[in-house]
C-alpha cells in the first residue's frame, strides 16, 4: 500500500470538498451610510437649589415647579465662578442653569446583500433554501419582485428549480436619524445676606422709657407738690376757730355794756 499516494489523494479531496463548498452558497454583505445636514435645538433650564441630599437635588424652576433630581452621578460637574463643583459642593439657594444641546443628524443607511449558491429547496414565491459552505442548509425569504441570475440569464422564484447554481442581489435603503445630546450646568453662589446689602446708614431700633419708669427714676425732691388737700382733710379746724372768734366777740360786747350801764360814785 502506498500511504503518500492515499495522503495525496485524501488532501486533494478534502481541497475539492471545501471549494466546492465555498462555490456552493456565499452571503456577502455590503452597507454604507449617507449623512444630511445636521439639526441643532437649544434648551435653557433655570432653578434654584431647595435641597441637596447624598446624590439627591431637589430644584425650584424658573416657572415655580419643584423637581428633583435623583442619583446624580458624582462625574457631573457644575462651573461656578470659573470652578468645577460636583453634586456634593452644592449649596441651598444656589442658582443653577442648565444648556441642553440636541444635534440631530439623518442618515441613509444602504445595505446591498449578495447571495449565490445551489438551490437546495424552493418554495415559490416566498422562499428559497441553498446549500452553506459548512454543509448546512439557510432560508432566504423572496421579496416581492426579486430577480435572481442563472447562467447570465434573469428569473423569478417560479424558474428555480434544485440543484441550479443562482445569484441575487438584495438592497435595502433604510433612514435612520442619529440624535446626540450635550449637557452644560453652570451656577451662582447664594446671593450675600441682606443686611450686608443694605446701602446707606442702617437704622437702629430705639426704646423710650414708659412714663412709669421716669417718674421712678425721679429723685424724691422733684416730684411736685399736691395743690389741693387730699380729700381725707376735716372740716373741724375751721370749725372751732370760727366759734371761738364768736365766742370773744360776745365776751366783748357784754364788756362794753356793762360798762356803760354803771352808776356814777
Amino acid at each position: 500500500m502506498n500511504l503518500p499516494r492515499i495522503k495525496i489523494q485524501l488532501s486533494m479531496g478534502l481541497l475539492c470538498l471545501l471549494l466546492s463548498s465555498v462555490m456552493m452558497a456565499q452571503v456577502k454583505t455590503e452597507s454604507t451610510t449617507t449623512q444630511g445636514q445636521a439639526t441643532v435645538q437649544t434648551q435653557v433650564e433655570r432653578g434654584e437649589v431647595l435641597a441637596v441630599s447624598g446624590n439627591d437635588l431637589m430644584v425650584k424652576m424658573e416657572d415655580g415647579q419643584v423637581r428633583n433630581f435623583p442619583s446624580v452621578p458624582d462625574s457631573v460637574k457644575i462651573t461656578v465662578d470659573g470652578q468645577q463643583l460636583s453634586i456634593h459642593d452644592l449649596k441651598p439657594g444656589m442658582k443653577l442653569e442648565r444648556t441642553i444641546t440636541t444635534t440631530s443628524t439623518p442618515q441613509t443607511v444602504t445595505t446591498v446583500k449578495t447571495v449565490t449558491g445551489k438551490v437546495w429547496h424552493v418554495q415559490p414565491p416566498d422562499s428559497v433554501s441553498l446549500r452553506l459552505e459548512d454543509g448546512t442548509t439557510e432560508t432566504f425569504n423572496i421579496p416581492k419582485g426579486q430577480k435572481f441570475t442563472v447562467d447570465g440569464q434573469e428569473t423569478d422564484a417560479m424558474g428555480l428549480r434544485k440543484g441550479m447554481q443562482i445569484s441575487a442581489t438584495k438592497i435595502v435603503t433604510e433612514p435612520q436619524d442619529v440624535v446626540s445630546s450635550e449637557h452644560k450646568v453652570t451656577g451662582q453662589m447664594p446671593p450675600p445676606p441682606q443686611v450686608e446689602a443694605v446701602q446707606g446708614p442702617l437704622l437702629i431700633e430705639t426704646q423710650t422709657p414708659q412714663p412709669a419708669e421716669v417718674a421712678q427714676a425721679k429723685p424724691p425732691e422733684t416730684q411736685a407738690e399736691p395743690k389741693e388737700l387730699p380729700q381725707t382733710a376735716s372740716n373741724l379746724p375751721w370749725i372751732a376757730l370760727i366759734a371761738t372768734l364768736m365766742l370773744l366777740s360776745g365776751v366783748a360786747g357784754l364788756a362794753v355794756r356793762s360798762r356803760r350801764t354803771r352808776p356814777a360814785v
